[in-house]
């Protein structure tokens, strides 16, 4: 049999960031317009309803609910989901218009109130050696309060200052589009479930389809608008920095402010990689809507954030895992295969089959690459 084709460990670059980069780039040079563009907007709204029913036909309600055993684990990464990433955000409006633009700092704002990831949460987990299952309800709870919290948290926090706005129209299309498709996949997981544990990988390709067809969309008709003339490569590089700083604050807080709060090792692992990141793939559609024409600005912080996230954590769960063989501390946790069922589209390189568990991997580099 050949060997299966795998991303290069060296490359910094997450290849699916590439392909969602290749998307901003056609849709640059060959933007969506006229019916064109109604035929893209309609094929991604379809697409999002799809992406969310897979969502909520792969959550399993019986392990979530018996995930809510340790509720002081989930009450905390939520609050550093939903409260302390906010607060950053809201903070970081004092570097408007000298640091971030009008429009970049919705972007910015917005990438603070979306919910945490899934997949690339508990892979790092189980890398370092933590509370897998625990980083699989956090997850799953972030994911699923997302759905009503980030919606509400942007009715709140972002209007004016060049932000789309929100309404009460926008809240029912958040209901439609999103809510109604996640309780009708969890209705009919009975049915479904089977279907979706033997077509993993074909599911998860729809799944990235469905992220590159939002984004062809909202970039297209960015720049039929116009919009990307109002950044620059000041800007972006500013951006990356203010993102840099959020990151850095947020790994710390989780890491260090579990350990205050009395949890152990595991469950602090947990926490940092749960508490500390934002999902590209429940963002995307969020912004989709709320944002409408805007949309190709305000996801931009999202996407590099989400790269800078991958990239780093990715170096801090080799080191937790180091330490944790250094020390003799036992391994808490299921093995990296429990990430690929949890449904956030991402790719396959990130961990290597059974890996985080196995004791000949001492130092992680063959669990993880650099990327996701």
């Amino acid at each position: 049999m050949p060997k299966r084709l795998t991303w290069p460990s060296w490359m910094p670059v997450d290849p699916y960031i590439l392909l969602l980069l290749a998307t901003v780039g056609l849709a640059a040079l060959l933007p969506a317009r006229g019916a064109a563009a109604d035929g893209a907007s309609f094929a991604s709204t379809a697409a999002v309803g799809l992406l969310f029913f897979l969502y909520g036909a792969r959550l399993s309600t019986r392990e979530a609910l018996r995930g809510l055993a340790h509720w002081r684990l989930h009450v905390t990464v939520l609050a550093c989901t939903f409260v302390l990433f906010p607060v950053l955000g809201l903070a970081a409006r004092g570097l408007v218009p000298y640091v971030l633009t009008p429009a970049l700092y919705s972007g910015f704002l917005f990438l603070t109130l979306v919910p945490s990831t899934i997949q690339s949460s508990i892979a790092f987990t189980s890398i370092a050696r933590g509370n897998v299952p625990a980083a699989i309800c956090a997850g799953s709870f972030s994911s699923l309060a997302g759905i009503v919290v980030t919606p509400v948290l942007a009715a709140m926090l972002l209007h004016g200052g060049g932000s789309a706005g929100f309404s009460g129209s926008a809240l029912v299309q958040i209901v439609v589009q999103l809510l109604v498709p996640f309780v009708a996949g969890q209705l009919l997981r009975r049915w479904t479930g089977g279907f979706i544990a033997r077509h993993k990988r074909l599911l998860g390709l729809v799944d990235r389809g469905s992220i590159l067809l939002v984004v062809y969309s909202a970039f297209s008709e960015g720049m039929v608008r116009g919009i990307w003339h109002q950044v620059t490569v000041v800007r972006l590089l500013a951006l990356l920095g203010v993102e840099a700083v959020l990151l850095a604050v947020m790994l710390a807080a989780t890491w260090y402010g579990s350990r205050r709060l009395g949890f152990d090792r595991a469950d602090r692992i947990a926490i940092q990689f749960a508490g500390s990141k934002k999902s590209l793939a429940s963002g995307l559609p969020m912004a989709s809507v709320l944002f409408g024409a805007q949309a190709s600005l305000a996801v931009l912080p999202l996407m590099l954030f989400h790269q800078m996230q991958l990239m780093v954590c990715a170096v801090i769960a080799r080191r937790r895992a180091q330490d944790t063989q250094d020390t003799g501390l036992p391994v808490s946790g299921r093995p990296a295969d429990a990430a690929r069922d949890a449904g956030e589209p991402v790719p396959e390189r990130q961990v290597s089959r059974g890996s985080a568990s196995s004791p000949g991997t001492p130092d992680g580099r063959r669990s993880v690459s650099a990327g996701r």
